[in-house]
Parts: structure tokens; sequence; C-alpha cells
């Protein structure tokens, strides 16, 4: 259980943002790029917590784009929001580079747990 509180804990932070009506930084176009980044950047810590509870790559990839596409359907239902399938593949990229994060993190910490570093 104690690996999913981290999931669970984040997909809920995810599930917040998405409920704020209007979410925007005023910044103009770089509004857009911001939002894009942040998805990516929300869905590879969600990527690296699944898989860090799973232990199963293809299972937390399959996992965290489901939420993400659920999302995008949660905010058809917030004022100002709409969802998009290009932010479900932003997300679905965001999952991925943290699971990739998450195994040269564990290869890392393996290699300094072999030579008395860890």
């Amino acid at each position: 259980m104690s690996l999913w509180l981290p999931v669970v804990a984040w997909a809920a932070v995810i599930f917040t943002l998405s409920s704020i009506p209007g979410l925007g930084t005023g910044l103009g176009d770089w509004d857009l790029v911001l939002r894009k980044i942040g998805h990516a950047v929300a869905y590879a810590i969600l990527g690296l917590l699944l898989v860090r509870a799973l232990r199963n790559p293809p299972a937390a990839f399959l996992l965290g784009v489901a939420y993400g596409a659920t999302d995008e359907i949660h905010q058809h239902f917030v004022a100002d929001r709409h969802g998009s399938p290009l932010d479900v593949a932003i997300d679905a990229v965001g999952v991925a580079v943290g699971i990739l994060a998450a195994g040269r993190l564990s290869t890392i910490s393996g290699h300094e747990r072999a030579e008395g570093r860890g």
C-alpha cells in the first residue's frame, strides 16, 4: 500500500488542477506552451510513480495513459476547459519519459549499491 499512496496523491493533484475552470497563466502565446509542458511534467511524475508501484513498465504506461484519457474526459465537464486528444498524446509522452527516468534512476542506484556507495 505504501507504494500506491504517492500514486493516488499525485493523481488527486492532477484531478484538482484539471478541475480549475479556465486554468491559464495569462502569458499570451506562452500560456499554451507552458500548459503543454505542465502536462508532460505532471504525467512524467505519474509514470515514475506508477512504474515504482507496479514494477511493470508496460502496465504503468497503459494505466498512466488511461488516466490521462479519463482526465481529458473530465475536463469536458469543467467550465472554460475542454478535453483534447493532443493532450492525451502529450500525457503519453510524459508517462513514457517518467518510466524511462525511473529505469535510469534504478540503474544508477543499482550501480552505486554494487560499488558500495548506496
